[in-house]
């Protein structure tokens, strides 16, 4: 195998891969290793982001140290699930907002977490959760859910998405094919939720069949449902799951990611080697790790590897690429200019707008309880 066609295979391998990495400035060697790995994209963790400025200069000098367009990736959803509430102000939660009742607020909400991403520079949001608020996943999902009923989860969830892409913000779905009746944490175990397929359908797969026009990711969960796969393989290593349901039952068109690997729910079942190439032969586009730089070395090793002697892994590793790239090609989020950096005078109405638009959810709520 000639150099050149190594470095391709590197590249393609590099474009499924969004990673997570330590500290809150560019390092020699986080600068090196983004360098190598070529991802496709980076995701940003509290313990990256201590301000408006510091945050926006990470994020730029990411994106400098890599020859594609970066999918520049946070997880907001406002109230647990909000990784800017420091540097910012607590945005209100998804179950706050659904409250109100309001299609005015719900794409409101997304507009002002869009806002607030697209200032300090990111341009993908890994929101909203459509997960239903069922009884069993109250003590783990929260305030994170916005209804029982996939109908008004759907109504949030499409104006929360359209209030994200007017400020040129990619949304995602999550997390496929839903954790609502969940009583664990995938983070730290797999869940398993032993459900029907009919009420899967009708119920938690409702939000997908509906949206799957309005997403561009779909972010699938760790979870095992025995009932539809007659095993306990999570559906983030699931070929049922995603090729078939989510491609060809429901139609999806946009990019399917896994939910972080290094988490426990997917490494109950599997190394994070296994995982990352599994995963991909289940049909994912991209997978996450977020966690340890040492993760996300032997995810992205592994799967290079498997390509390497594998030459119908490498044809779908190739495809895969591709449909990356396409998808960064047509997204405006991504052609778009990353925002000058923010001043004080940015974080300071950043920071007037939430907390005026928690006072008219609250407003909202009260005068819908009167």
């Amino acid at each position: 195998m000639t150099s050149r066609s190594t470095l391709e295979l590197r590249q393609q391998v590099g474009q499924l891969l969004i990673m997570g990495c330590g500290g809150t400035a560019m390092s020699a060697r986080l600068r090196s290793m983004l360098g190598t790995l070529q991802p496709g994209g980076v995701i940003l963790f509290q313990r990256n982001i201590e301000e408006a400025a510091q945050t926006h200069a990470l994020l730029r000098d990411v994106q400098k140290a890599v020859s594609t367009p970066l999918f520049l990736c946070v997880d907001m959803e406002g109230g647990t699930v909000d990784r800017l509430r420091d540097v910012i102000a607590p945005a209100p939660a998804v179950a706050e907002v659904a409250a109100t009742g309001s299609k005015k607020l719900f794409r409101k909400h997304g507009r002002i977490i869009g806002e607030e991403v697209r200032a300090l520079g990111f341009n993908t949001d890994f929101a909203p959760a459509l997960d239903l608020q069922l009884e069993p996943s109250k003590s783990v999902l929260t305030s994170r859910t916005v209804s029982a009923d996939p109908k008004e989860t759907i109504q949030y969830a499409r104006e929360f998405l359209r209030g994200l892409s007017e400020c040129k913000i990619l949304g995602c779905g999550k997390h496929f094919p839903g954790l609502g009746e969940a009583n664990l944490d995938s983070h730290n175990d797999l869940p398993l939720i032993d459900k029907p397929w009919k009420r899967l359908w009708n119920e938690d797969l409702l939000p997908y069949r509906e949206l799957r026009r309005n997403l561009p990711f779909v972010m699938v969960a760790h979870a095992a449902y025995p009932q539809v796969t007659d095993d306990l393989t999570p559906a983030s290593l699931s070929k049922k799951w995603m090729s078939e349901v989510l491609r060809k039952k429901i139609g999806y068109r946009g990019l399917i990611i896994t939910d972080d690997l290094d988490m426990g729910g997917v490494l109950a079942a599997a190394s994070i080697e296994d995982a990352a190439v599994e995963t991909l032969r289940a049909r994912a586009d991209m997978f996450l790790v977020c966690q340890k730089e040492e993760s996300v070395w032997r995810a992205f090793e592994a799967v290079y590897k498997q390509a390497e002697s594998d030459k119908k892994f490498a044809k779908l590793i190739a495809e895969k690429a591709l449909q990356v790239l396409a998808a960064k090609r047509k997204s405006r989020a991504l052609k778009s200019r990353m925002a000058a950096a923010p001043t004080q005078k940015t974080v300071d109405k950043l920071r007037r707008n939430i907390w005026e638009f928690s006072e008219e959810v609250r407003m909202h709520a009260l005068g819908r309880a009167q």
